[in-house]
């Protein structure tokens, strides 16, 4: 939102004493937070966020190239399925029409080398679909580590409450923090009887 100011008039410099008083306020910060032990962890944690954010990154590139991949050769061996389904119905009516014929031209050789070829090519896309899978082991040694990181931080975090809190509510914050600490995760539904959710 822009403020108009009259013409005389103009924004207030700010005055040598203000950034000399944050400059103190922060050099207090850092050494209590530093004389505390807190400051390292927290540090060495804060560092480390563009790291997970760059193996988050990668763990959601993983999982679209895998998923896309596998819809790919999955709409490939539908086609394949299909192809074989037709002929099956082609054959089956050459030789219900004239079973001697039907060998005789060769459509029941012809057919069976036709399900050898596209039966190969259908192992060679679920092969293909299983080792789109890949992105599962790689990306769980991400998370793992990801989820490390915000655990550590969480734990310099809460450290740095419980000592920041007043003396006599320091044991309350421990004790609400550590009873919140491990949310209730949801699942899902294993049996749904008697749940109106």
């Amino acid at each position: 939102m822009k403020v108009d100011l009259p013409e005389n008039m103009s924004m207030p410099a700010a005055s040598p004493e203000i950034f000399q008083q944050l400059g103190t306020l922060t050099r207090q910060l850092h050494d209590t937070l530093n004389m505390l032990g807190v400051l390292p962890g927290l540090k060495n944690n804060v560092d480390n966020l563009p790291d997970a954010r760059s193996r988050l990154t990668y763990i959601a590139t993983k999982t679209a190239d895998a998923a896309e991949k596998v819809l790919n050769l999955v709409d490939t061996a539908k086609a394949d399925q299909e192809h074989i389904a037709t002929e099956t119905r082609k054959l089956a009516e050459l030789i219900t029409a004239d079973p001697v014929k039907a060998v005789a031209t060769g459509a029941v050789y012809n057919f069976v080398q036709d399900v050898e070829t596209v039966t190969r090519r259908v192992d060679g896309h679920l092969t293909d679909i299983m080792m789109a899978q890949d992105f599962h082991d790689l990306t769980g040694q991400v998370v793992a580590k990801v989820v490390r990181l915000a655990s550590d931080l969480e734990t310099q975090l809460v450290k740095l409450l419980v000592q920041a809190a007043p003396p006599e509510q320091a044991h309350k914050v421990e004790a609400a923090l550590t009873a919140h600490h491990e949310p209730k995760l949801e699942g899902p539904v294993i049996n749904p009887e008697g749940r109106t959710d």
